[in-house]
């Protein structure tokens, strides 16, 4: 019951919160997936020669990073805004 209370009172405080769990993930994770992509792609094509196999699926890892990155960042609701406005005029 001690625990339920210290709970709810950090909750209306505003201590709890979701960005260490964000920087976590930015800092740890989103690299090591790159790698995981990056040797995933090393080995699949550039063992066998196909170089333009390996371009072909680099093209679109390159462009999952832009939408990672722009998730991330917080920059796309600028680009959708930008978009709505070709359109608006």
């Amino acid at each position: 019951m001690m625990t339920l209370t210290t709970l709810d009172t950090l909750a209306q405080g505003g201590q709890l919160g979701t960005g260490n769990v964000r920087t976590w993930l930015i800092d740890n994770i989103i690299p090591l997936v790159l790698l995981a992509v990056a040797l995933l792609l090393l080995w699949l094509g550039g063992g066998k020669g196909d170089n333009a196999g390996v371009m072909r699926r680099l093209a679109g890892v390159v462009i999952a990073l832009a939408i990672i990155g722009l998730a991330v960042s917080g920059a796309g609701v600028n680009v959708g805004q930008w978009i709505a406005g070709l359109f608006t005029g």
